[in-house]
Formats: C-alpha cells, structure tokens, sequence
C-alpha cells in the first residue's frame, strides 16, 4: 500500500489560491478513478476535482469555505501498490477543459467586481509529480456527498447549491427529471410534489422552524465580498426618472410578428442599442476607474455587462463589442449568456472586462431600484417594471406605458448634471424608437 497526495493544480488564472465550496468524499470513503472529489471555486468558476487514482480517502486539506494554496495537497488517496510516480491524466488540461478554454496560449480576462478577475489567463499546464506532503488535515468536514450515482451511465448536472439541497432532504438527483441539460430547484421542487411525507411542506403551512447558520461561502461570498468593496469604495448616486415606451413596445410587437426565424425580443436588446446610441456624447459614464491608480479609463467600445441572477448567486455576464450588434444580434447573445450562467457554463473572457452594466428584475421591477456599481465601472442601469396608466397627452387623456428607468453613478467620476443629462437623451431614444435605426 502507498500514499497518493492529489495536490490543486495550477487553474491557470494567476491565483494563488481556490475555495473549498463542496466535499463529494470524505475520509474512509474508496474512490475510482475519475471520481468526483470536490468543487474548487476560483474568482472566474467552479471547478470539478476529480481523482486521478483508484484507492481510499485518508485526509482532506480543510473544510467547506477553507482557502487552499495552488500546488499544495488537496487530498490523499492509499492506493494498492506504489503510489504513480506522475499524476495519470493531465488535470491542468481537464480543468482547463471544465471552464471552456480549449486552445493553448493567452486569453483577455480583465474583470471588473461581480465575480470577476483582473489580467491574462496562461496555458494551462499539467502539474509535475507531487513532493512528499507537508501537514494535512486529518479530519474533514462532514462529507454532503452531492453528487449521486449517475443513471444509466449518465453524469447528473447540477449547481453546488441544488446538489447541497437535494443532500439536506435526501433525494436521489438521479431519479429527479431535469426540464433541461441539467437539474435546477424548479425541477427538484416539482420531484418533491410527488413526494409526499418527503420533508416537503405545502407553501401555505405555517410553522415554526429552527433557526439556521449558513457559512457563507463560494459564489455567496464572492458577492458579498465585492458588493461591499463597492459600496465602501464608490460613494454611489442614484437619479431615476419616466419614460414612456408605449410607441417601443408597440415596436416591438411589429418586430415579434415580423421576426421569422430570429429570436423573440424583449425590452432589453432594445434598451441595449439605445445605451449604445447615447453613450458616445457621455464617455465618462462608459468607463473604468483604477481608484488605487487615480486614473479613469473611457471606453470607446460598449462591453456590457448583464447582471443575470443563478442557482449559484448574481453573475454578470459581458456582451462584447454591443456597438457593433443589431437588435436580432443581441437578443441571441443575452440567451446564449444568460442561458451559459444559469448552466455554471460562462467561460472566463465572458465574465470581464465590462464597461457599464444593466441589471434588471423583469416582471418584479418594482418603482424604482438603487443598484450597486459593478466595481471598476462607474455606472449601472436598471430599468424597471413596465406598467399603463392614464396621461395627459395635450388636452386628452390617453393610455400609456411607462416605466422607471433608474442610473447609479460613481460620484468621484460622474457629476448628477451628467446623469440626468445621458438619462434626458437615452429617453429621447426609448420614446422615439425610430432613431434606434436611423444613421
């Protein structure tokens, strides 16, 4: 018998350091080869560990939540025999795999807060044969074991957060029926509807419940870290006014009945174009502030960033270049990336690099919102619900469409004249969409 140490590879990120955000073993646990380890989370994604050895679990470096150095042992493995001399399969190119990189060589990966890093991703390389251990934990946290035996030969897809719950009320994933490519909490609530006496109550019985400590770990702390970055960094402010969309959305059901086989569009590729328009004649509102470095960067392309919501926490997904797209063109881009984001399938050029972003809650608007920067930004949007009501319109009283369109600013950067200004002129576009395609 021999001693296996699996040691976190090099992510190929420039980090220095992942998060333990789930155990799939714990200690005492046998393994196969190919078995999943644990989820390792980075500031770009969470990725898959899996065992490049066959053999028994003798220790886990850390707890759920724990920071683990690259290149350090992530878990040792007894195995039969002499323990490999190099690790069986390349993990640099299975991790590399595992975030949508497959070419070798350099990516952009500039990131501004949401979940995003700073700087140039490097190939992907194997890591060499591990040296003798240093201490490792010898106790683990209490395995959630997540990820259940595959069906038919088939992985289950789903986010650590589902994965953890499905744990916590003992269902099966494999038996769950995934309305998609993977399993999500609609489809685990709806397995559960037909589970009675399972730990599922109806949403209208009223109980007691114990109370709850939730470590906050993974995407959760992630938000949490940069959310606060960036309100104690950026003295925010936040100018909302009207606008009445009911000549764009009249618009837009012509474009609807008209579209063929293109995709259907919503409001906000409409909005998007219109930001595009408006932004040149107000460049300090599409930029990036280096605060440490005193120095504000204009744009001069529009890479925009779309604050999707996810099983895993709030991601924001950038579409590049949206100044060059037409209105069909970026309707199929916020599908593929909101699509990729709620999948944990975003590649890493993706997620950074933004310039100004748009975050919206849909049917749940609201009256107006207040949102945070995207840190390096200096500028968000939020538009809000649409509702009709009566207006007057000259002596007569028509019904119109109207919603609240909301602006926060970094103050170090933009004044509120400025604001106001860019929010007048991007009105001007919402309600006269015609000059959405004029030239």
């Amino acid at each position: 018998m021999a001693r296996f140490e699996f040691r976190l590879p090099d992510i190929g990120e420039g980090i220095a350091e992942a998060e333990i955000v789930a155990w799939h073993v714990k200690v005492g646990d046998t393994v196969s080869e190919d078995q999943q380890l644990a989820d390792m989370m980075t500031d770009k994604a969470t990725v898959e560990m899996e065992s490049p050895v066959a053999g028994t679990v003798v220790s886990l470096a850390g707890e759920v939540g724990d920071q683990v150095p690259i290149g350090s042992t992530l878990v040792v493995i007894e195995v039969e025999g002499d323990a490999p001399a190099d690790e069986p399969k390349d993990i640099g190119e299975e991790v590399a795999h595992q975030l949508g990189i497959e070419d070798e060589g350099t990516q952009e990966a500039e990131t501004p807060g949401l979940a995003d890093v700073e700087g140039k991703t490097p190939a992907y390389e194997t890591p060499s044969a591990p040296a003798k251990a240093g201490a490792v934990a010898t106790e683990s946290a209490p395995s959630p074991e997540l990820r259940p035996a595959p069906e038919h030969g088939k992985a289950v897809l789903a986010s650590p957060a589902v994965r953890q719950r499905a744990k916590e009320l003992g269902v099966d994933l494999g038996q769950v029926k995934a309305d998609g490519d993977r399993v999500r909490h609609a489809d685990l609530d709806a397995f559960l509807r037909y589970q009675s006496g399972q730990g599922y109550h109806a949403p209208h019985a009223s109980r007691a419940r114990d109370d709850e400590a939730i470590k906050v770990i993974g995407m959760r702390r992630k938000i949490a870290e940069n959310m606060a970055a960036s309100k104690r960094n950026i003295p925010h402010f936040t100018y909302v006014d009207e606008i009445d969309v009911t000549a764009l959305e009249d618009m837009r059901a012509d474009l609807n009945a008209n579209r063929g086989p293109r995709p259907k569009l919503t409001m906000l590729p409409l909005l998007i174009v219109a930001i595009c328009r408006s932004l040149p004649d107000f460049p300090m509102l599409n930029a990036r502030y280096d605060d440490e470095g005193g120095v504000v960067t204009r744009s001069g392309r529009v890479h925009l960033g779309m604050a999707a919501q996810t099983d895993a926490g709030l991601t924001v997904p950038v579409i590049r270049d949206a100044q060059d797209k037409n209105v069909w063109q970026l309707a199929s881009e916020i599908s593929r990336l909101a699509e990729a984001a709620r999948a944990g399938k975003l590649k890493p050029d993706e997620m950074g690099g933004g310039t100004i972003t748009v975050t919206s809650l849909g049917p749940l608007g609201g009256i107006a919102t207040t949102p945070v920067i995207n840190r390096p930004e200096v500028a968000i949007i939020g538009p809000n619900k649409i509702v009709e009501r009566p207006v007057f319109d000259g002596d007569e009283i028509r019904r119109a469409k109207l919603m609240n369109l909301s602006i926060s600013c970094d103050h170090r950067v933009v004044d509120g004249w400025d604001a106001a200004s860019y929010v007048q002129l991007l009105k001007k576009y919402l309600e006269t969409p015609v000059l959405l395609f004029a030239d």
